[in-house]
């Protein structure tokens, strides 16, 4: 829990150092994820670690946002009464900054296997802080696409790149598919030069190349077609064409980057 929460925190200040000397102009130009500006793509994030603090220090409270949320009472952006139209981007991101220590503080002592309560099935504690890296690095590109700039590529990539192998089901089933039979080799360049690889050797169907295009893909930043990857067979091909790594309706080439 002390590495993932280290790796979340670094991920955080990666951030932070994007949109650290942006005017209050550009925290409100449009990124890509359509609809949202680099303000609301922190609010986003920050309501996400107010809410997971509530899962974790107050299962029972959490339980009762979920039930509100499902009768269309309150969402995640309004849950804690903040007016945050009054405030400047700067100041939602240090409030981001803040909510972001609140979650780590409450989720470091875990054990990695402890569940919590979450929008859907419960997780476990490690994958709950790992999807909060993943979210925090794929909106976080959006932020530095739109400001011309670049997030660092570093190994807390192998965080994305595993949910991205792991949510292979999960992208079919979340479509109405059939998960397709047969496995998929994943062989991916890490930034150290470490080789990072997932499912069998002598498998038919595979995908190679970069880790950091295949986290965009993963996270529906680019589409495959954008990219190097070299993906061999049917099985591969399917799962690039429609793999998403977060929860949420499906989303495709047309409205990605929204999640």
């Amino acid at each position: 829990m002390d590495g993932i929460c280290d790796d979340l925190q670094a991920e955080t200040e990666a951030l932070g150092d994007v949109v650290t000397d942006i005017s209050e102009e550009q925290w409100r130009l449009p990124t890509p994820a359509e609809g949202w500006d680099s303000r609301e793509t922190m609010v986003h994030l920050g309501m996400t670690d107010w809410v997971a603090t509530v899962a974790v220090v107050d299962p029972e409270g959490f339980g009762g946002f979920t039930a509100a949320a499902a009768r269309g009472e309150m969402d995640l952006h309004t849950a804690a009464g903040i007016d945050f139209a009054s405030m400047s981007g700067a100041q939602i991101w240090d409030w981001l900054c803040t909510e972001r220590a609140k979650m780590v503080a409450a989720v470091r002592p875990l054990d990695p296997k402890d569940r919590i309560p979450w929008f859907g099935p419960s997780m476990g504690a490690l994958s709950f802080v790992t999807a909060r890296l993943m979210e925090t690095w794929s909106h976080g590109h959006d932020v530095a696409d739109t400001h011309g700039r670049e997030l660092p590529r570093t190994d807390r990539l192998r965080h994305v790149a595993h949910i991205g192998v792991s949510t292979r089901g999960w992208s079919y089933m979340n479509r109405g598919l059939e998960v397709p039979a047969g496995p998929v080799r994943v062989e991916l360049d890490a930034p150290s030069g470490a080789v990072w690889t997932w499912g069998p050797q002598d498998a038919v169907d595979k995908v190679s190349g970069d880790a950091y295009q295949f986290c965009l893909v993963a996270t529906q930043r680019r589409h495959h077609s954008e990219t190097d990857l070299e993906i061999q067979g049917p099985l591969a091909v399917g799962w690039m064409d429609i793999a998403q790594a977060f929860a949420g309706p499906p989303t495709d080439a047309a409205n990605r980057r929204t999640a």
